[in-house]
């Protein structure tokens, strides 16, 4: 009962607060007095915190709002197998799925030789496709894990950062250096480097490369051109698996250039074995606030759109001369 309502009662304040029936708990009894639906509701949410116990999670506020949003999204998927869910574990520490969305596309990297990960930042699109990146190569799926970002800048300019051109580049691939020792054994991911069974470069040079046998993962894929995205699209080979994250609200590519993640939906849609996984604000397993954020910044943008759509176009200005 501890472990259900958590310590001096965090979870059971959580759940309170989700529900306008009312909770009583006497011993190891819990009473719920409210709406036929919601304490239908309720029952189920208790039910499958309980399983996540018997599973031997320990339980956080998180499980208890990942498990109440799957309830009322009426999905077929029971909270409890989605968040029970291993994809990989390393030094005590596993790594499975937080959200529907989240397991619902874990299953889509299984099912499909090609998929797009299209979400905000902090839903884990590409940690969770590091982690079956890892499982595949561990199953020997695959002979080398091969992880490309685009050397776009945010705002900076590669040209203005001191030493090498690798060291210059080390700056962008840096976050799946980070999700990489989360996963494997640091001590080990200069071997595998070295070998060559784990490879992290930018998209410039995939360039002209067939590539078999690879779990292929191109990261922040909103930040690449129509061609470039292309080009690396055509680079898979036999027995190759792509993975394509991205998030279509922060581009910075330059001004007026189209994005590759943007128009590739339209043009590979429908095709067999390629497969589109869209995550959204309530997948961010970030700080609350992250959530909050990307939907303020998703209802701007649209007020900004429809402002702009609304406003009357300014006459062309005559020349006098």
């Amino acid at each position: 009962m501890v472990s259900l309502l958590g310590h001096q009662d965090e979870l059971l304040r959580t759940i309170e607060r989700a529900f306008s029936a009312d909770i009583h708990v006497r011993g190891n009894e819990i009473t719920i007095t409210g709406s036929p639906a919601e304490i239908e509701l309720a029952s189920k949410l208790f039910a499958e915190l309980v399983a996540l116990l018997d599973a031997g999670t320990e339980l956080s506020p998180q499980h208890v709002d990942h498990s109440l949003a799957m309830l009322r999204s009426g999905a077929e998927e029971r909270p409890a197998e989605v968040l029970t869910l291993n994809i990989l574990s390393n030094r005590g520490r596993t790594i499975r799925p937080k959200t529907l969305n989240q397991k619902r596309y874990v299953d889509a990297i299984d099912q499909h030789t090609i998929v797009f990960g299209i979400g905000p930042a902090g839903t884990g699109k590409t940690y969770l496709a590091m982690a079956k990146a890892v499982q595949a190569l561990q199953a020997k799926k695959v002979n080398r894990i091969i992880l490309t970002r685009p050397a776009v800048e945010a705002g900076e300019r590669l040209g203005f950062l001191p030493g090498t051109l690798y060291e210059k580049i080390d700056p962008y691939l840096r976050p799946l250096y980070d999700a990489l020792h989360d996963m494997i054994d640091p001590d080990s991911i200069p071997r595998l480097m070295q070998s060559g069974t784990i490879e992290v470069a930018p998209l410039a040079y995939m360039r002209g490369r067939t590539l078999n046998d690879a779990f292929i993962i191109l990261d922040e894929a909103q930040n690449t051109s129509a061609e470039q995205m292309k080009m690396f699209l055509t680079r898979l080979g036999f027995g190759a698996k792509i993975v394509v994250t991205g998030d279509i609200t922060q581009v910075d590519l330059p001004s007026g250039t189209r994005s590759g993640l943007r128009v590739v939906r339209e043009i590979l849609d429908g095709v067999d074995d390629v497969h589109f996984a869209t995550l959204t604000s309530s997948d961010v397993v970030r700080h609350r606030l992250v959530g909050e954020i990307v939907d303020a910044y998703a209802r701007w943008d649209a007020d900004e759109a429809a402002s702009a759509a609304a406003a009357p176009a300014r006459p062309a200005r005559r020349d006098r001369r």
